[in-house]
């Protein structure tokens, strides 16, 4: 245990400086588990995804599907969803000016929001700290500890039943014996103060008894309500997926094990907290700001994509924020590993459904091109450009005929992007490797600097 965590988690550091330099756009990337060991006074950032303690999200119940039905209505009395409409808050909108009010969208995927908020994803019974809090905790726990323990994990442990048969051998998830390392155990860690609460577990701030002593978000989920919920086949692959995944703009998750009851996921930190928050706030984001995420996310699905793993989630409450203020993709519920490439299962989230999945045709990684349009319009324009206050099915039908219009306030240029990825014929979507090279993206991106272009 003392050599596996600093082998797992070196180069990372929670106060800059790491050892690792930016990769490359596309770089060919490091074997899991490789890097030079981190010095006691680095800490890894502590990832929130799993701070979602509503690990099962509500169901797609905006989606008139003849797949699955009695699957959505099983996940739907487990969610216990009542989505509220949310309230109106704070925004950076000239005094006077009233700021777009937004709306929740109409249905989520099996696994989540990563960070949705209480009001844009109701469904979730979460008590979250504010990013504020979450970063000062993480930065100071060196000097100020991580908080008192509640006892939490010990009082749910024995109200929990001990789960068996099939489900219990789909759930029965250790990293260690996935990568022939030595198991994590609960005892490895010092536990401090909870980080959220919700109805599949519960998330504290904890600290490894080892040297470094890093500082991590320990997830807890308990077993007996992932069956409940009918989904062990679907958490078990989503936390599959992410473990394999290495980029500088998708959350990592260090590692994984469990008991007969639960099952632990050791977790990365996004200081800066949940993208949808910040959004939320604002309103809207400038367009240099939206430029900057819209090139990150490109760089990220790329790399998923030539991997064959399809997203088809995104939206922004599956993206948290680094503390660099870089981009970071936290959820993995609706994501498949697909070297075929086509699938034909209906799933994400209703405003960002492409016109194939609302007809029922089989899909492709394509998919993941028509959502990265919608979240770049939704990220200047302030909402999603095909909803529709009149329901669902009004909806669905500006998807189907790719009713866009975009407001005169967005420049030609990000207008001319937005309209090449948000194309009916999936083939007929701007590639991942031309919108990185878009006269948009390429406006706003950051330039090196002299002296840095010298040393490279």
């Amino acid at each position: 245990m003392s050599q596996q965590l600093p082998n797992l988690m070196s180069g990372l550091s929670l106060n800059g400086g790491s050892s690792l330099a930016p990769p490359p756009r596309n770089p060919a990337r490091p074997a899991p588990g490789s890097g030079a060991d981190a010095s006691p006074s680095r800490l890894p950032p502590l990832m929130k995804k799993y701070m979602n303690p509503g690990l099962v999200r509500p169901p797609n119940a905006g989606l008139a599907s003849h797949h699955a039905e009695a699957q959505r209505q099983a996940l739907l009395s487990l969610a216990g969803v009542n989505v509220s409409k949310e309230p109106k808050g704070s925004s950076s909108t000239p005094k006077g000016a009233k700021s777009p009010e937004r709306k929740p969208h109409t249905a989520h995927g099996i696994h989540g929001p990563a960070h949705a908020s209480a009001a844009r994803a109701g469904a979730s019974s979460i008590t979250q700290p504010s990013s504020h809090a979450a970063v000062s905790a993480a930065a100071g726990a060196g000097q100020r500890g991580i908080g008192k323990y509640d006892g939490g994990l010990e009082v749910d442990e024995a109200s929990k039943e001990v789960v068996t048969g099939e489900s219990a051998k789909i759930l029965d998830m250790d990293s260690g014996s996935a990568n022939g390392t030595a198991p994590l155990a609960l005892p490895n860690f010092q536990i401090g103060r909870p980080l959220g609460k919700g109805k599949f577990g519960r998330v504290y701030l904890a600290r490894t008894k080892a040297p470094p002593h890093f500082i991590v978000a320990l997830k807890c989920l308990h077993k007996q309500e992932i069956v409940a919920g009918k989904v062990e086949k679907q958490v078990r692959r989503e936390i599959e997926i992410q473990q394999n995944l290495r980029h500088p703009n998708i959350l990592r998750l260090y590692g994984y094990f469990h008991d007969s009851k639960r099952i632990f996921l050791v977790l990365e930190f996004a200081a800066e907290g949940e993208l949808y928050k910040q959004l939320s706030k604002l309103g809207k984001f400038d367009e240099k700001r939206s430029s900057r995420y819209i090139a990150q996310m490109a760089d990220a699905l790329s790399y998923l994509h030539k991997k064959h793993v399809i997203h088809r989630d995104i939206k922004p409450e599956n993206l948290l924020i680094g503390l660099k203020g870089e981009l970071k993709i936290g959820d993995f519920g609706w994501s498949v590993h697909a070297p075929s490439d086509r699938r034909h299962t209906l799933c994400g989230t209703l405003d960002y459904l492409p016109p194939e999945m609302v007809e029922g045709k089989e899909h492709t990684s394509k998919v993941d091109l028509w959502a990265l349009g919608v979240l770049c319009y939704e990220f200047i324009v302030g909402g999603p450009p095909f909803e529709d206050l009149a329901g669902h099915s009004a909806t669905y039908r500006r998807i189907r005929n790719v009713d866009l219009h975009v407001p005169d306030s967005v420049s030609p240029e990000a207008k001319d992007l937005i309209t090449r990825l948000l194309r009916y014929n999936p083939d007929d979507r701007l590639p991942l490797a031309e919108v990185l090279q878009h006269p948009w993206i390429k406006k706003y991106e950051k330039k090196r600097s002299s002296a840095s272009s010298r040393a490279s």
